[in-house]
């Protein structure tokens, strides 16, 4: 996209530090994609080309406050970065008016290929298969939790167990097996040093694993920071 402007880009979800992590893996190329603002818990206020919705701990595309994405003012080319890539999901999306599903095994110069995809007018499926790895794969970006040990998908699972979640609604919500729940789970708390799910919920409490609220216009944040 040589002699173009880049992407404006939004990054939408509701932890401050999962889109702190997806703006620093889209920093190396700010010459192809400019990162204009961080959302969390709040729609997209500025006009943008693009906004990202990463799913980490929440709503999957097929139900109703995925919407509120897609109804935000402007809010560009929705596009779904995500573990889940069950095909069911992915035509979901799409019905829905997404144009891009990403999965998280995408390289950040492959994820910023992808976008500049969906912003040329295509609608972007990546990888283009709708198998799920058995094996947890290398997660880009960054999650809480992350500096204490846990996996992404680990801290994913003990997010929703602090918001109050059964084992069952955070299968459904994760598209996970029950079985595969309950294996974060118990590999979980061994990394966190709890045996029971009350223990597990104040350690979430206490070490950031509840969603935030914020959202901040990157080109204002920059001029603050400037005159600090």
């Amino acid at each position: 996209m040589a002699g173009t402007e880049p992407l404006r880009v939004a990054l939408m979800n509701d932890f401050e530090v999962v889109v702190r992590g997806l703006q620093a893996m889209l920093e190396p190329f700010e010459h192809r994609v400019s990162v204009v603002e961080l959302g969390a818990q709040s729609e997209v206020e500025q006009s943008v080309d693009v906004t990202l919705y990463d799913t980490f701990s929440e709503p999957q595309v097929d139900g109703d406050d995925f919407d509120e994405v897609l109804e935000s003012d402007d809010p560009g080319a929705v596009v779904v970065y995500t573990w889940n890539v069950d095909p069911a999901l992915v035509e979901i999306a799409l019905a829905k008016g997404c144009r891009g599903y990403i999965g998280k095994t995408v390289s950040g110069a492959e994820l910023v290929e992808c976008l500049e995809r969906v912003a040329s007018g295509e609608v972007v499926v990546e990888p283009a298969t709708s198998r799920v790895p058995a094996a947890e794969p290398h997660s880009p970006g960054d999650w809480p939790g992350r500096v204490e040990g846990l996996s992404a998908r680990e801290a994913e699972i003990v997010t929703l167990i602090t918001q109050g979640l059964t084992n069952n609604d955070i299968a459904l919500r994760t598209y996970l097996s029950i079985n595969s729940v309950k294996t974060y789970i118990r590999t979980a708390y061994r990394k966190m040093g709890v045996t029971r799910r009350s223990q597990a919920v104040r350690w979430g409490l206490e070490h950031g694993l509840t969603p935030d609220t914020m959202r901040r216009d990157v080109d204002d944040e920059s001029s603050s920071q400037a005159g600090a």
